[in-house]
């Protein structure tokens, strides 16, 4: 499939409104909620601006928060409408045996919070960002180059948030204009850039709150809705169906595979808490040590639930779909799931179905809610990791901070152009979360290597951080038109892995064989100082 076609194919989807196979009950009521809300949060945004002083200020809200504010945010950052999209399409694919991610993204969270494996050393550090934890381990350079590679990575991985946001929208709302997805990427753009600009993490923290209490309201009210419609029976039979005992064993050799569950145990798990810059910003913003293994103890819940909705809601997706054949046509063609740029759209479709007007209005707002609070997180942190990792250590003279929030500024919305042209071109040929896991694969698998090495091993050594790190970019063959360009034929899992792998291999041996000239105790006494 060409990038040409990427869109055409989202917009060839019967109109929502109206339509006899996607009917909507969207209403003026629901545009009306959805208004009021988007006026809370600009108006959030400009409340809290005057709180911005400095980059800690803007970065990592002045380390302030507490354990309560911190769970809130931590969950509503990673609760966004793309995991929601990205979930759900998971659960459509894979029936009720993608239940497993959840499970283990719960599990593994709450381990990191017991034990304060990597989290609290790296709050003990008091770092911004991980990069600055390379600088201060393994020297200036390791921290340019790992910088560029985790902005890189971040920057791709978000880089099909705004179709998922806009395909949401235009497919709960009725929209059956082709230009229709295009334009709702741009409004919401539009809205998140100025508010992250404004209030940097301070803003981030006040609509993640905001977005965590409307989206868990929504959700776990379409869930009882869609659950009181379908009854367990008939969504195990449609799972049966479709997918057959593949759709329950996700160890099964038809469905998910062992290779796949262990590369969730490391991304949807390890991952996603405690290496992803996102989630760590997290532990970098709380008052203390106490509250950074609190707060991951209290979200383990969160990080489950954050997967294991939407993989019902996707479920539920799949059974209402087996009911009706026009619906069959578009989903399910031949029995099997649709194309990935068609089965990202069956989700809002349910609920469009599912929801009377005034509580669809009100899941939509949770929706955008969710869409705005991972946008800004993220913008918020790829701006500063290139501000603070990349540009100030290249400059002879230190940047003041007017210079950092400006620039950082700048960055964001550079960022957000960048994100809608790739938006609008890039084709999806695998499931979002699986473009998702590889993307930010080009980072993580090196970064865990540095992390855990740097953290807990003293020969670890710049040689072997560099190796690691360039050993991370074997990933990106995991992408689908990466790979069928190159004629490599790996998985997403197969290529992570493999890129995990390498890089570890490389921190030991290159690490041995090319050690510093000083100990790595010298670097915890010495710490680079942020420039």
């Amino acid at each position: 499939m060409s990038a040409s076609t990427a869109v055409p194919t989202l917009a060839a989807l019967p109109p929502v409104g109206g339509s006899a196979v996607f009917p909507s009950s969207f209403g003026a009521l629901d545009a009306a909620l959805i208004v009021v809300y988007i006026l809370v949060t600009v108006g959030a945004a400009l409340l809290v601006r005057r709180g911005v002083h400095d980059m800690a200020d803007f970065v990592v809200a002045g380390r302030s928060l507490r354990s309560s504010l911190g769970v809130a945010t931590m969950i509503g950052s990673e609760l966004g409408l793309v995991t929601i999209m990205f979930s759900a399409q998971k659960g459509f694919t894979g029936g009720m045996a993608a239940f497993h991610i959840p499970l283990v993204a719960g599990l593994t969270t709450l381990l990191v919070g017991l034990t304060g494996f990597l989290v609290v050393p790296l709050r003990e550090r008091g770092v911004l960002t991980i990069p600055e934890f390379y600088g201060q381990r393994f020297g200036r350079g390791v921290r340019v180059v790992g910088g560029v590679i985790l902005a890189l990575a971040g920057i791709l991985n978000m880089g099909l948030f705004l179709k998922a946001g806009s395909v949401f929208v235009v497919t709960v709302t009725g929209m059956g204009s082709p230009l229709a997805v295009k334009w709702v990427m741009t409004v919401l753009l539009v809205l998140v850039l100025f508010y992250v600009s404004v209030g940097g993490m301070l803003a981030v923290v006040v609509t993640d709150y905001i977005q965590f209490v409307l989206l868990s309201i929504g959700l776990l009210v379409a869930c009882v809705v869609a659950l009181r419609r379908f009854g367990i029976d008939s969504l195990v039979e449609a799972v049966q169906q479709v997918h057959g005992p593949a759709g329950f064993d996700p160890l099964h050799g038809d469905g998910f595979g062992l290779g796949y569950v262990v590369w969730m145990v490391f991304t949807a798990g390890l991952v996603s808490c405690a290496i992803w810059q996102t989630a760590v910003v997290r532990a970098c913003s709380a008052e203390s040590v106490e509250v950074v293994r609190r707060t991951y103890q209290i979200s383990s819940i969160g990080f489950l639930a954050r997967f294991l909705v939407p993989n019902f809601l996707g479920v539920c997706a799949l059974a209402w779909v087996v009911a009706d054949a026009g619906r069959s046509a578009v989903f399910l063609p031949g029995g099997r799931p649709a194309d990935p740029e068609t089965t990202l759209a069956v989700m809002p479709a349910l609920l469009a179905d599912l929801l009377p007007t005034g509580l669809l209005g009100l899941v939509v707002a949770g929706m955008l809610a969710a869409f705005m609070s991972t946008h800004d997180s993220y913008l918020l942190c790829w701006s500063s990791v290139l501000t603070q990792d990349v540009v100030a250590p290249l400059r002879r003279r230190p940047m003041s901070e007017g210079a950092r929030l400006l620039l950082s500024r700048v960055l964001i919305f550079v960022i957000g152009v960048f994100l809608l042209l790739w938006s609008l071109w890039y084709p999806l040929q695998q499931d979002l979360w699986d473009y998702m896991a590889i993307t930010g694969a080009i980072y993580f698998t090196g970064a865990f290597s540095l992390l855990f090495f740097g953290l807990y091993w003293r020969r670890a050594s710049t040689a072997g951080a560099y190796g690691s790190l360039a050993c991370g970019l074997v990933a990106v063959l995991g992408l689908g038109p990466v790979g069928g360009a190159l004629g490599v034929g790996l998985s997403g899992e197969q290529a992570g892995l493999l890129a995990t792998g390498l890089a570890i291999v490389a921190m030991v041996s290159l690490s041995y064989l090319f050690p510093d000239t000083r100990s790595a105790a010298d670097d915890v006494r010495r710490p680079e100082v942020s420039p």
